[in-house]
């Protein structure tokens, strides 16, 4: 008899966004059976609101994906069993690289950042990168993305009134450094380690991190003993929080979970 996955969840927040993005998941994963965290990231422990009045030179920039990843390694550890990880953006590769320290038992990668080795030659990918890493500013300085940024990288296709309303409800101010080391070989995945079980979503409407991007990062993954798989959904932006249809995801990957057990 095969054994069970753990009960446990830990969403990962990516970029841009307050954890609070996960509320409505929790609430989902719990009614299922699972006990479920979703962390914040060091130094954003508050609410978007607090940290966008927050001074410009703020510890958030300190953030990096060094010690994002020995954030949440140290946040596992705790745990009494290995969890299972879910991601978005960012936190979608963060779930990659957790993965590749044999920190969980499965992983779930939401519209994932590419690590080192994936193309990012996408037109809005770069336009946003570029200019979220502001390089000829200081590093210890953080960024937040302007609303008309958001508008159109984030929540594209939206009605503009929840547009602001998600923009305010969600956005927070980011460190440069995290960006600038997506560049830089902190990002580096093993594409041919064996791995445990790890599930990519995309959306087709991502003018973020484009579905392309997400189908090259899933097939990079070189393991014929691992179990990796891949689902687009139509019509999701980037922001998938707040779709009309976002129990579909939610949905899938619990079918999915309880596929692999």
């Amino acid at each position: 008899m095969e054994k069970a996955l753990p009960r446990s969840i830990v969403f990962i927040t990516g970029t841009f966004i307050g954890n609070n993005c996960w509320d409505e998941w929790q609430l989902y994963f719990e009614s299922k059976g699972y006990r479920c965290i979703a962390p914040a990231w060091p130094y954003k422990d508050s609410t978007p609101e607090e940290l966008r009045n927050r001074d410009s030179i703020d510890e958030i920039a300190l953030n990096s994906i060094s010690s994002l990843s020995d954030h949440y390694t140290a946040i596992i550890n705790s745990l009494p069993e290995k969890p299972i990880l879910i991601g978005h953006s960012l936190g979608g590769l963060l779930v990659q690289l957790l993965l590749q320290r044999e920190l969980a038992v499965a992983g779930i990668a939401i519209h994932s950042f590419p690590p080192q080795g994936v193309p990012r030659f996408g037109f809005s990918f770069l336009k946003v990168v570029w200019e979220t890493m502001m390089l000829f500013s200081s590093s210890q300085q953080t960024y937040t993305m302007p609303f008309l940024k958001w508008k159109y990288t984030i929540v594209n296709g939206m009605e503009y009134e929840l547009q602001k309303q998600l923009y305010y409800k969600y956005a927070i101010p980011e460190s440069k450094k995290i960006i600038r080391d997506v560049f830089r070989c902190r990002t580096k995945i093993d594409f041919k380690k064996p791995h445990t079980p790890l599930l990519f979503i995309a959306g087709s409407e991502d003018k973020m991190i484009k579905a392309s991007m997400n189908y090259i990062n899933y097939k990079k993954y070189e393991s014929e003993d691992s179990i990796t798989g891949y689902r687009k959904f139509k019509g999701r932006n980037h922001l998938l929080f707040e779709h009309p249809q976002w129990k579909e995801e939610a949905d899938f990957i619990l079918y999915w979970l309880l596929q692999i057990h």
